[in-house]
């Protein structure tokens, strides 16, 4: 294999930007069918992306000769359904965040595709992000010392369009997306606290719906240890009276403070009192650089991808252990 030809399952909003177009411009790649359930609206991306095929069908797609691998881009509910499709038909997958609904599925997902010999990627994206792979630089370069503890908020205000009781969006409804915003947005810097630091061993926390507005939660506070014994705590609420994004990473020598989403600089405060800010813009396609390691990967470079399966789980099991109890689990 030459070029890696792609199918996409799910051509929603997140594929028009953020990554269906990373997947033409790759290099070594092509993007060469989509599919969505309403044909209409699968034949409108596929214009207006130039892609020559287009399917309502995800089985069609996933068993045409032309498509080598497979974006899966549904919410979480069918990410394994689609995954398990996928490594029987020997194609490699890519599925986006967060990995499956829980723990529990994702390694499902990752015994089958270990079974066919099919790699799993997963769509932790800040892995390959310049403007994150810079923090973890300093951290790695011992800019602030021994770290000792992490500390994670994120906030914003109840959005309108999840009071609306008969038409709620998926992601507040847990057995579509696994729980609320909590899990579409934390996901994202948990995975990339276990990148930087590694796995977390024990998490213990609590989880709400403060509006029962939702069947989801929309509040969460929490506190982790990572196996190197650096201490994490975090807390999202999501009816809150403005949107805030911060996480402070502490050391002995000094803190790295950053926001997960945004552009906003990487500020570092030093024990003797100097500042730094760092700018490092993300790219357009967002995800482009960690399709690239994808691709890579996949044409035979092992282990240039840092978003696979096992790591994803990881994520998923941490988010788990913080909604069992909301969820009505023990």
């Amino acid at each position: 294999m030459k070029i890696v030809k792609w199918g996409i399952i799910g051509c929603g909003n997140v594929t028009e930007v953020k990554s269906g177009p990373a997947f033409q411009k790759t290099p070594n790649s092509a993007l060469v069918a989509v599919m969505r359930r309403d044909a209409a609206l699968a034949e409108d991306y596929a214009k207006r992306h130039n892609v020559s095929k287009w399917y309502s069908n995800a089985v069609d797609l996933i068993n045409d000769p032309e498509v080598d691998a497979v974006y899966i881009a549904t919410p979480p509910s069918s990410h394994k359904e689609y995954t398990i499709l996928c490594a029987k038909a020997g194609k490699p997958v890519y599925v986006e965040k967060p990995m499956a609904l829980n723990f529990e599925e994702c390694n499902e997902m990752i015994s089958v595709c270990k079974e066919h010999n099919v790699p799993l990627f997963v769509a932790y994206y800040r892995r390959s992000l310049p403007r994150f792979l810079k923090i973890k630089e300093l951290i790695d370069q011992n800019k602030i010392g021994t770290i000792r503890h992490v500390n994670c908020v994120l906030y914003h205000p109840f959005e309108e369009r999840y009071d609306d009781e008969i038409n709620l969006p998926w992601t507040v409804l847990p057995h579509i997306s696994g729980g609320g915003i909590f899990v579409d947005l934390a996901c994202h810097t948990l995975d990339f606290l276990d990148f930087v630091f590694g796995s977390i061993q024990s998490v213990r926390g609590h989880a709400s719906s403060q509006l029962k507005a939702y069947p989801a939660e929309d509040s969460v506070s929490m506190s982790f240890l990572f196996e190197n014994g650096i201490h994490g705590t975090g807390l999202w609420n999501f009816a809150s009276f403005e949107r805030y994004d911060n996480t402070d990473i502490v050391g002995d020598k000094g803190k790295i403070s950053f926001s997960t989403f945004g552009n906003d600089p990487i500020h570092i405060q030093y024990k003797n009192g100097e500042k730094e800010n760092i700018t490092i813009e993300n790219p357009l396609h967002i995800q482009q650089p960690l399709i690239e390691t994808v691709v890579a990967e996949i044409l035979g470079n092992k282990g240039i991808n840092p978003s696979k399966g096992t790591s994803a789980a990881r994520t998923t099991w941490v988010i788990d252990e913080v909604l069992k109890e909301f969820r009505g689990l023990k």
